[in-house]
């Protein structure tokens, strides 16, 4: 792969609730060719690489605590056959879609974001076909059965060809390396090989499958476009370049400018007025006080000529039952209940009796003072009451509420006059300040609503580049995608018209990864090597023995070399990988943890691995990228450590999520 084609991983970012987790595997923009990961146990370091799997369309993300407390979406710049993108999903359940924009991740988006769904990986529009189109395997098919013509097909996914660029904790030394536990995986494994490869069978019925459904895909791109260059036409758009748009903002600037100017002029040319202003603001405040103090004289008249009413009424009813006490006086008994005589005297106590019944009577209690007592309860509320006192008081607030209402009538009439009189003051006060300023501002006015018609226009204009803008980005992304479609469909004829024998070509392959293969256990001392080769189906052979049979450190060495000798040769062929490959703990089994191989750990330096691997991608420049997960590279690569991660709250960074310490 070259620099323009394929995929690279460029930045990763974690959006989270207070703030952001960036990964930068990057170097002065340029995406570095080695990019180490390192760090203590459960930091995160084989959380940036399922982030990066997840943002290429993998089901699931990483769902450690820390992640699901504060991260809400994963954002993935790469680099799409050497144009940056965005790749957005979302995080916690995980997304059915991503939405994909040109552009990089500290830039403002110049056009929205495309909506990729996930699966189907067939569907022409979901993430799987677009990353396989820059790799140069869209629409490629995979029979079920590879022996049988009539096999049912699947379409390739992009999720199968990361088996070739993400090796996991989990594969690394596992005796199920290739998926010999699973047929349809090995088998499908064996030919996303072959496809990288171009060796597959029946590739030519494949090719031409292929170049059929391209030229289907073009035609319809290519009246997608005509579609639109006539609507252009149809709109009459402006020219769009950025001269013309420089000219339009150059000249609402200069509009801007000549309005602070004149706003400035009139100002400075009024402030003679200042005088005039400053009495008309004296007699507006005028005004209103005497308005002010109107409405509440108004007021308190309306409340007070209701209430002067109200005593005069109570003062009515006492008057009434004042007179009733002397007309119906029904507690005085004046006639013997008895004869129906009239007694001589009134009813009294004579010697502790009743004169009447002769009953003895008792002697009644002292009087009470207090609210609610014995004397007040037995005695009627007509004779507690003493009308006469209630009459005087109600007269005497009658007589204040009148004597009040009386000065408010007096002094209201003064504060209409005076009301009038400040309301005509301050009337007078903005006619001469008009009469004295309306001349000089008329001038500016006239100038100022002439500059403001200007602006408007100019506005007007630029809101037209802007749409005329947009158009020419659609038509221009529409040409790019018929002439990416027209390249891909010429490279597959081409591809068609070389092909040679499938069997012969596989075979080769096959020879080359073996000798890689050979060649890099060679380099990291693997002990006592002998016979390394790679089978006819895959399987890496040491010492006359598959590699399930070879110890746990072994088994890291030989997955670790299966997997960059298959990324090596791809990319030195020039065949169909994104070209970019993550390996997740190499030092597996090698001096980490109660597992460690001692025999090869001490045979082995890692320092021979990333020595080779080095010198492998310096001799490539920018035709590939690897990143490395790993707890402790060694010094001889500590300038390509991008981030270390300490598991140490005195030596941040903590973790991936770095305010996650608990």
């Amino acid at each position: 792969m070259s620099a323009t084609t394929g995929i690279r991983i460029r930045r990763l970012r974690l959006i989270g609730i207070d703030h952001n987790y960036d990964v930068d595997f990057t170097n002065e923009n340029d995406v570095r060719r080695l990019s180490i990961i390192s760090g203590a146990f459960s930091s995160g370091k084989t959380a940036v690489l399922e982030f990066i799997s997840y943002g290429l369309g993998a089901k699931k993300h990483p769902r450690h605590p820390e992640i699901m407390r504060k991260v809400r979406a994963s954002l993935l710049e790469v680099e799409l056959s050497g144009v940056p993108h965005v790749i957005e999903r979302a995080v916690g359940e995980p997304s059915t879609s991503a939405f994909v924009r040109r552009g990089r991740l500290d830039e403002a988006a110049t056009s929205p974001a495309e909506r990729r769904p996930i699966d189907p990986a067939g569907d022409p529009q979901s993430l799987s076909t677009l990353l396989l189109s820059h790799c140069g395997l869209e629409g490629v098919q995979l029979r079920e059965a590879p022996t049988s013509s009539e096999s049912r097909t699947d379409p390739l996914s992009f999720r199968d060809l990361m088996w070739l660029t993400f090796l996991t904790n989990e594969r690394v030394a596992d005796k199920n390396f290739l998926f010999e536990n699973s047929f349809m995986r090995k088998h499908k494994l064996r030919q996303v090989v072959d496809v990288v490869f171009a060796v597959h069978d029946d590739r030519r019925i494949e090719i031409g499958a292929r170049i059929r459904e391209l030229e289907s895909r073009l035609t319809r791109s290519r009246s997608e476009l005509a579609t639109a260059r006539a609507f252009v036409e149809e709109q009459h758009a402006p020219s769009a370049d950025a001269q013309t748009r420089l000219v339009a903002e150059r000249e609402l600037a200069d509009i801007t400018r000549q309005l602070e100017a004149i706003d400035a002029q009139a100002r400075a040319a009024t402030d003679f007025a200042t005088q005039l202003r400053t009495r008309h603001r004296g007699a507006a405040e005028r005004a209103q006080s005497a308005a002010a103090v109107l409405r509440d004289q108004q007021t308190q008249l309306a409340r007070m000529l209701p209430l002067r009413a109200q005593y005069a009424d109570d003062l009515l009813k006492l008057g009434m039952l004042a007179q009733a006490k002397h007309l119906f006086d029904p507690l005085r008994v004046r006639t013997c209940p008895a004869c129906l005589q009239s007694l001589q005297e009134s009813p009294h106590t004579d010697d502790g009796h009743c004169s009447l019944c002769h009953h003895p009577v008792q002697s009644p209690p002292e009087p009470a003072t207090s609210l609610g007592s014995a004397a007040d309860a037995v005695t009627p509320p007509e004779e507690r009451l003493d009308v006469a006192a209630e009459t005087r008081a109600t007269k005497a607030r009658l007589k204040a509420i009148t004597t009040y209402i009386e000065e408010i009538e007096r002094s209201l009439a003064a504060a209409e006059k005076r009301a009038a009189d400040t309301a005509l003051d301050e009337q007078r006060a903005a006619k001469t300040l008009d009469e004295a300023t309306g001349p000089v501002v008329s001038t500016y006015l006239s100038a100022r609503d002439d500059l403001h018609r200007q602006q408007i226009q100019v506005n007007r204009r630029i809101d037209e580049l802007n749409t005329a803008a947009k158009l020419q980005e659609g038509l221009e992304k529409r040409a790019a995608k018929v002439s990416q479609q027209e390249a891909q469909l010429q490279h597959l004829r081409d591809e068609l018209a070389n092909l040679g024998d499938a069997t012969a070509d596989r075979d080769q392959v096959l020879r080359d990864i073996s000798k890689r293969f050979a060649r890099l256990l060679t380099e990291w001392h693997y002990p006592k090597l002998s016979m390394p080769h790679i089978a006819d189906d895959l399987t890496p052979h040491v010492r006359g023995e598959p590699y399930q049979e070879a110890s746990s450190g072994a088994r890291t060495l030989i997955t670790l070399a299966w997997q960059l000798a298959v990324f090596e040769v791809a990319v030195e062929k020039g065949a169909a990988h994104p070209g970019f490959l993550m390996i997740d703990s190499p030092q597996k089994n090698l001096g980490h943890g109660s597992t460690r191989d001692s025999l090869i750990a001490d045979a082995v330096s890692i320092d021979d691995f990333y020595r080779f691997l080095r010198q492998w991608l310096d001799s490539h420049e920018d035709s590939a990228q690897v990143i490395v997960a790993d707890n402790s590279p060694p010094d001889l690569v500590e300038e390509n450590v991008i981030v270390r991660f300490s598991r140490d709250e005195e030596h941040p960074p903590y973790g991936l999520i770095d305010d996650e310490t608990g």
